[in-house]
């Protein structure tokens, strides 16, 4: 029988609790605080995620039905939901935020030698934004429309383990192409975007970087052909050709040359044409990495359905932030336990079994390997089935 530690706290060992109070440290996090600490703060917000809390009323009530666990599961003081939501409006979200890259960067060397569906070298970044809606009275900082407030997280994924490794967090009227300003390209490394991205003079210093860039032109894109490449017709591309912008103001911003890719799917007909400033891939690959541009998008729709990144706990825009960067550490905590543990389920499933076994005993490692799902389980004995998604 095991006699060790509660799954959350499990879970909560795998945290450099160091390196957090060197964030907490640098934001002066503990200034005037007497009992609950920006660890507790952490802890309850990580169970909130963890556990599908919906309110700071949720939180405290499930917290204390549990008092007695609560010191083995690394909370110091009591539980109260006043204290949690003055922590969330006061304290330093930039705490948060730096200890989300603290474990990004654990994730990230875990995951750069995996596979992600394309056999290339180089580091492979998916860029794009997702709106959070907010209710305009409760939070008028956050800028979007007349009637209705909003934020962006703007996210740049690494693709090799989906693992967000840039995030900034604006208002709903920040364009995404403006996000370009403050990223800091990665010589040799490919970013993939959408139409939404398409600046010539910000593309022109991500060439002037050295770094590589796919996306997608606009219908109104004006060019000359300077040269066309032979392509294999049957594998849906069209052409492959080095061109020149001929716009008047496009000229200025890109003076050199660009390749332009037009592929039609084979399956579903839809017409692309990719713009590049890499002329050595081969022109199916670059079909291909746009099409890998696709993994941020479900990465959006994963924290959403699965993470509490929709309601809020507090309407300030400090508390805003803390918990999207909290939901953010916890994503990335629950992918580098699984990469550690070597477990071969899915983020969700992984989640999904955390979430009704927070306050067991049972070794994480055992809770997982010695439990199989499956759909045929499900309809021989009306049992819970977690799916891989």
């Amino acid at each position: 029988m095991y006699t060790g530690k509660l799954v959350f706290s499990q879970l909560i060992s795998f945290l450099p609790k160091y390196e957090f109070q060197k964030c907490v440290t640098k934001y002066r996090g503990h200034h005037k605080v007497k009992h609950f600490s920006c660890w507790d703060q952490f802890l309850c917000m990580s169970f909130a995620q963890l556990t599908y809390r919906e309110s700071l009323r949720d939180i405290e009530a499930c917290l204390r039905a549990m008092n007695s666990k609560l010191f083995h599961m690394g909370f110091r003081c009591k539980i109260s939901r006043s204290t949690l939501a003055d922590a969330n409006e006061k304290r330093d979200w930039r705490i948060y935020a730096d200890f989300a890259q603290v474990l990004i960067h654990q994730a990230r060397e875990l995951y750069q030698h995996d596979d992600f569906g394309l056999e290339l070298d180089e580091t492979v970044y998916a860029l794009d934004s997702s709106t959070i809606d907010l209710c305009l009275s409760l939070f008028p900082w956050a800028r979007f429309r007349k009637t209705k407030a909003a934020v962006k997280m703007h996210t740049l994924l690494d693709l090799r383990g989906n693992i967000p490794v840039f995030i900034e967090i604006t208002d709903g009227k920040f364009h995404d192409v403006n996000i370009l300003d403050i990223l800091i390209p990665e010589p040799g490394s490919i970013y993939i975007m959408d139409r939404g991205y398409i600046d010539f003079e910000r593309l022109y210093s991500l060439h002037s970087d050295k770094a590589i860039f796919v996306t997608r032109a606009k219908s109104n894109f004006q060019f000359r052909r300077m040269y066309s490449h032979p392509v294999d017709k049957s594998t849906g591309l069209k052409c492959d050709q080095t061109i020149r912008l001929i716009g008047v103001y496009t000229t200025k911003y890109y003076p050199e040359k660009l390749r332009r890719v037009r592929y039609v799917d084979p399956e579903t007909q839809d017409d692309f044409v990719f713009i590049t400033n890499d002329f050595h891939l081969p022109a199916l690959k670059i079909a291909q990495l746009y099409k890998c541009r696709w993994q941020v998008e479900l990465f959006f729709k994963w924290i959403k359905q699965h993470l509490r990144i929709k309601s809020f706990f507090g309407t300030s825009e400090n508390a805003v932030k803390t918990q999207i960067w909290i939901a953010i550490s916890v994503y990335v905590l629950i992918a580098i336990v699984k990469k550690r543990l070597n477990l071969d389920i899915s983020l969700y499933t992984f989640l999904q079994i955390l979430s009704v076994t927070a306050f067991e005993k049972v070794d994480i490692f055992q809770l997982v390997t010695e439990n199989t799902y499956t759909s045929l389980e499900y309809q021989n004995h009306n049992q819970l089935v977690l799916f891989n998604l």
